[in-house]
């Protein structure tokens, strides 16, 4: 080889490491990115750059794993804001923000930093992480923004899920609505009527989050109902549909603009600003000169502050409709609607005559108040004095030859006074009674701080007795789950025992589920959020809790509903507790409900988790069916609920066992999946069915379950026929309407 080749062979080496070198720091500094470049990480595993989604025409600014055959995209920026043309820049701009603009200089997508950089540059870097940094400066901990604080559907090492409280960050993953469409997850059915898909929810936190939900010149309030309003100036566009809270037509000016005479603006403060698709901006500009900007352009409609940190900077201005704005108290921003001067002389002639009239409503408002103040104290008084000898005479008799206050001393939760009761319940009125169970009458109560309580009372007649009233709330006290009632209290006074829950104002769930009517309002995902909360109430019970609690008496009327049909396991009157190494015991005294007892607990009074587990199967098949497993009924065989589920499963018809009134709300996986674990759960051994652990991981799992064997099938009868001659003392709970 000749020297010449030899400088040349050098040459090409040491170009080679600068292109090296040049690819390992891939930044843009102060540089537009065009639809049509793309900048590539270091070791060229990933890409950033314009992309069109699936079947889409519209451009998103996306980050892309390149060295796959498919590209898959990993990140995508403005995924809520698509451009429908090939027009998208991204700009690094001064203070250390990325900015994706469209064609007409209008905002689609910008990044956000608490701190400006005098050297701001933006790299992708080889994690597929974008990050804004200040100079040369690589440290993480002092990246100005970065994309993995911001995930989409992917999950990238290094990424971190879950809440920063320090940087106020809240970070989660969100499928694409579609492959077309990178916008977030949301949830439609099927309508048969419509012949098309509907919405069914959406990942937004708060009726708010709903895209222009209000409409044009309309802005959303989550803490006012109803939610919408029309912005100061402005009226609904049609009366009629905003009456019936149909915003979507949005709001109109009730004066029109006009730009010769002069127009003025309104200031609106703690609000999330408009859509900026129709927008336009400058960083140089300061707001007074943005204000006198848009006063001079009769399109404009409104401006604001496009950088509100250290004060505000910057000129933001809107032209045409404003839409999609929310109240936001905390963290809002500030922004300037354009306003007829008509408008605005109105507005400043009602505030100051608004003023004058707050005053005299304020005087008139505390004389009329001392006049009721004292009346109110007046009458108190006396209703007090007209109750109290029938109070005393209550509190007196419901004292003779009771254990007074016996037991309190051990208990270890609030106790109230029968005094405290007797003021909530209004002296436990019929008016007030909720229903009545084994225990006795629970009645609705309002206590003075105006919480709503339940009040159980154990009836001179119960069968369960102090030592029942102590289990329970000796074992409830020390239980907290999501899907347990929760035991606020309890009182003993004389032969009064009484036990404070939290009210559920729904009631419970055998109201529903056997109703023809109220039935209708619990479809499948209802159904089956509610199967899945008693399963973990139950695991918590079993598995989780400081004793292995045995519930002994899961019913659907024993499964209370919140205001957000959330299930809670109530009643543990007849619970029973095993230490850490035991598995099963037995009981004299068999205290059920006919139709969700396990064969071994009937005959035997032999009782385990298993037992619950039964009666959790029996519970399963009733919410699925809508129809009781005691007292069924069928024209063509005699089979009970269970053995007329285990027919159609082994005729592969067990699609015709589903309730009707369900419609077409069914997953029908999901369906054929719970009847499969139902019958699992009412195996004739308990050996043979699941453990509470199991059974959550099934309703969770999308693979096939077991295969079940025959259930055994027994009657009434039987069952109590079983007891007789096992010498067990049957106490059995009868359901009544």
């Amino acid at each position: 080889m000749d020297s010449l080749t030899t400088v040349a062979v050098i040459f090409s080496y040491v170009l080679s490491l600068l292109r090296i070198s040049v690819a390992v720091d891939t930044i843009i500094v102060n540089q537009n990115i065009t639809d049509g470049e793309t900048i590539t990480s270091a070791g060229g595993s990933f890409e950033l750059g314009f992309f069109s989604p699936g079947n889409s025409k519209n451009r998103y600014l996306g980050i892309w794993y390149k060295k796959a055959s498919k590209k898959p995209v990993v990140w995508v920026a403005n995924r809520e804001s698509p451009i429908t043309d090939s027009s998208g820049v991204l700009k690094v701009t001064q203070p250390g923000i990325l900015v994706l603009v469209n064609g007409t200089n209008g905002i689609l997508w910008n990044s956000t930093s608490s701190r400006s950089a005098q050297d701001p540059n933006a790299q992708l870097l080889e994690s597929g992480n974008l990050v804004m940094r200040n100079g040369n400066d690589r440290d993480p901990e002092n990246f100005l923004w970065q994309s993995f604080d911001y995930p989409c559907d992917t999950l990238l090492p290094g990424m971190k899920l879950g809440r920063n409280r320090v940087a106020g960050l809240d970070r989660y993953l969100s499928s694409w609505k579609s492959a077309d469409d990178p916008s977030k997850a949301q949830r439609s059915i099927w309508t048969d009527k419509k012949n098309e898909w509907t919405l069914y929810s959406t990942a937004q936190r708060d009726q708010c989050d709903n895209y222009a939900i209000c409409g044009v010149n309309g802005i959303c309030k989550i803490d006012q109902s109803p939610n919408c309003e029309c912005m100061k100036g402005f009226r609904p566009k049609f009366q009629s549909n905003w009456d019936m809270e149909d915003w979507s037509n949005g709001c109109v000016r009730s004066t029109p603009l006009d730009c010769q005479k002069g127009d003025g603006f309104v200031k609106y403060s703690g609000v999330k600003l408009p859509d900026t698709r129709s927008s336009w901006f400058n960083e140089s500009m300061n707001l007074k000169e943005c204000a006198s900007l848009c006063l001079s352009n009769c399109s404009c409609t409104a401006y604001a502050n496009s950088d509100i940190r250290g004060g505000g900077s910057g000129c933001l201005l809107w032209f045409g409709d404003l839409i999609d704005i929310r109240d936001f108290t905390e963290n809002g921003q500030e922004f300037y609607v354009r306003m007829a001067a008509a408008d605005l002389a109105s507005s400043s002639i009602n505030s100051s005559s608004k003023k004058k009239k707050k005053q005299v409503i304020i005087i008139s408002i505390s004389i009329t108040g001392i006049v009721l103040l004292s009346l109110v104290l007046t009458l108190y008084v006396l209703k007090k004095r007209k109750k109290q000898p029938k109070r005393k005479a209550y509190m007196e008799h419901n004292s003779k030859g009771g254990e007074n206050n016996e037991g309190q001393e051990h208990l270890e939760l609030p106790l109230f006074d029968l005094d405290t009761l007797l003021n909530a319940t209004n002296n436990f009125s019929s008016d007030n009674k909720l229903g009545e169970g084994g225990f006795g009458p629970v009645y609705k109560g309002i206590l003075q701080e105006g919480q709503e309580i339940a009040v159980k009372m154990m009836s001179k007649t119960s069968r369960q007795g102090l030592k029942e009233f102590k289990n329970e709330v000796e074992s409830i006290a020390k239980l907290q789950h999501r899907n347990l009632v929760k035991l606020l209290g309890c009182c003993i006074h004389g032969r009064e025992r009484l036990l404070i829950y939290e009210h559920m104002p729904n009631k419970s769930l055998d109201l529903f589920i056997f109703d023809q009517m109220r039935r209708r309002v619990l479809d499948w995902p209802k159904r089956f959020l509610i199967i899945n909360g008693i399963a973990q109430g139950l695991l918590y019970l079993h598995r989780d809790s400081r004793l292995r609690i045995i519930h002994r008496d899961l019913k659907a009327e024993n499964i209370l509903l919140d205001n957000e049909m959330i299930p809670k396991i109530s009643d543990f009157g007849i619970t029973g507790s095993f230490g850490g190494n035991e598995i099963e015991t037995n009981t004299t005294r068999v205290a059920r409900t006919l139709g969700y007892m396990s064969p071994e607990y009937a005959r035997e009074g032999l009782y385990s988790t298993k037992s619950d587990v039964f009666s959790f199967g029996v519970l399963v098949l009733e919410i699925v069916s809508g129809k009781r497993n005691k007292g069924f009924n069928h024209p063509y065989h005699d089979l009970s609920l269970l053995g007329h589920a285990w027919t159609f499963f082994m005729e592969d018809r067990s699609s015709e066992f589903i309730d009707a009134s369900m419609g077409n709300t069914c997953n029908l996986s999901e369906v054929l999946c719970s009847i499969n674990l139902g019958l699992l759960c009412v195996q004739r051994f308990p050996e043979d069915r699941p453990s509470m652990h199991s059974v959550v991981l099934m309703l969770g799992s999308e693979g096939a379950l077991p295969q079940p064997k025959e259930p055994y099938f027994f009657t009434d009868m039987n069952m109590m026929e079983g007891n007789c001659s096992s010498g067990t003392q049957s106490t059995i709970t009868l359901l009544e309407a």
